[in-house]
């Protein structure tokens, strides 16, 4: 088994578990700094009522296929349907002491089916399972002092479907130097989730499709580091620190041993992550940009990964641009994983799910952005139109094709 990093694991979950009290005490803290300003400052203040900035209208379509399903042990049909839609209003106030307040408000809905869930109960023509909606609003509020470069948000947001709730708490704090060509952030997230513990129908005692509920807590904190290197350069660092907590196994997910008995996966109730990325933008003249991008990542369920992508943004005219993409992705085993009828009945940990299997992927597409002068289709509100198609392949078989549909109004 490889070794994981557990150096200071001890101390982050402890962190981890504390962050919304101190996530809170440091938005506070720095608010009442972004609020402290001269007396210049105050000569040059305007109140200005709340309006609306921009709104952003996304529409996505999703559809996957594939023969490892965990739902049936790592074998079956993984076809999944999805249509999400998604609008975000952003308004802004100039407030007290020439502050820059600024609300996002988002709403999703996501409509899918999934013919793999429909396999927990296979003797159901079409069980509840086998598709869903998923609600999910959010709320940001960002308080930005433009002179001094200080902008510190708080974030609260809630998801709920048919068998899963969850409640997510954030803030996050940034300075910028005076000529903008630097900036250094911090982000701390922390969401509650609750979700019913459905098993496969052979599983099931005494007839019952449900287990009760369980609890699953996630708590991050994300640093990032943003420098303009010169005229053509930009370069970022970003590194994450992940702690969950709870049933991290999906139960109604089935594990065939290689005596021929089958059980509900079982994970350990904790999993640590750590991605460390690096972004690199290049602009290549007034026609093309650069967009490259590297992912380190590695957690203590033996899962180690790689990721590198690049985009490069087209300038066609004034008004259009296209960007072409593409992915490349790998990644490691975790211990726990083996294919159907490969676990031991001696194992502590088992899943059979191809998540968690080692395999590379792929994905490309393109984008395409037209924002007109006088709007799109003449409608001087209708700031901008873009569309985006990506197609993925997986080495073990897995594809999917997403189209996405993104509107502004401003």
């Amino acid at each position: 088994m490889e070794a994981r990093p557990v150096v200071g694991v001890a101390v982050i979950n402890l962190f981890m578990k504390k962050i919304s009290l101190a996530a809170l005490a440091c938005f506070f803290k720095i608010a009442l700094a972004i609020g402290q300003t001269t007396a210049a400052d105050s000569t040059v203040y305007t109140d200005r009522k709340l309006h609306i900035d921009e709104v952003n209208l996304v529409s996505s379509y999703y559809i996957q296929n594939g023969n490892n399903s965990a739902v049936t042990g790592g074998v079956g049909t993984e076809h999944l349907t999805d249509f999400a839609n998604t609008i975000d209003v952003k308004l802004l106030r100039r407030g007290h002491n020439n502050l820059l307040h600024s609300f996002d408000v988002s709403l999703g809905i996501d409509a899918y089916t999934s013919a793999s869930s429909d396999k927990i109960d296979p003797s159901t023509v079409s069980s509840a399972s086998s598709g869903d909606t998923r609600i999910y609003p959010s709320l940001n509020w960002t308080v930005k002092n433009e002179k001094k470069g200080l902008a510190a948000g708080i974030t609260g947001s809630y998801s709920t479907e048919y068998d899963y709730k969850s409640y997510g708490l954030g803030v996050n704090v940034s300075k910028s130097t005076a000529d903008n060509n630097r900036e250094l952030s911090l982000k701390l997230q922390a969401y509650w989730d609750t979700w019913k513990v459905i098993l496969p129908i052979e599983l099931r005692t005494h007839g019952e499709k449900e287990e009760g509920f369980s609890p699953r807590n996630s708590y991050s904190a994300s640093l990032s580091y943003a420098q303009v290197i010169n005229t053509r350069l930009q370069a970022a660092v970003l590194v994450d620190g992940i702690y969950q907590e709870g049933l991290l196994a999906t139960k109604y997910q089935r594990v065939y041993f290689q005596d021929q008995s089958v059980q509900s996966e079982v994970l350990p109730a904790k999993r640590f992550k750590l991605p460390v990325g690096l972004r690199l933008n290049y602009f290549a003249g007034s026609r093309f940009i650069l967009r490259g991008y590297y992912r380190y990542y590695m957690d203590d369920w033996g899962v180690k990964a790689h990721t590198i992508s690049l985009e490069v943004p087209v300038k066609i005219n004034p008004y259009l641009s296209a960007s072409p993409f593409y992915r490349y992705y790998t990644q490691t085993a975790a211990d726990y994983f083996a294919p159907i009828n490969q676990h031991q009945t001696a194992d502590q940990y088992f899943t059979s799910d191809y998540d968690l299997s080692a395999f590379n992927s792929h994905f490309m597409g393109l984008n395409v952005r037209y924002v007109p002068e006088k709007g799109v289709l003449g409608i001087r509100q209708w700031k901008m139109a873009e569309l985006r198609y990506g197609h993925y392949i997986r080495s073990n078989g897995l594809t999917s094709d997403v189209l996405t549909l993104n509107v502004q109004l401003k």
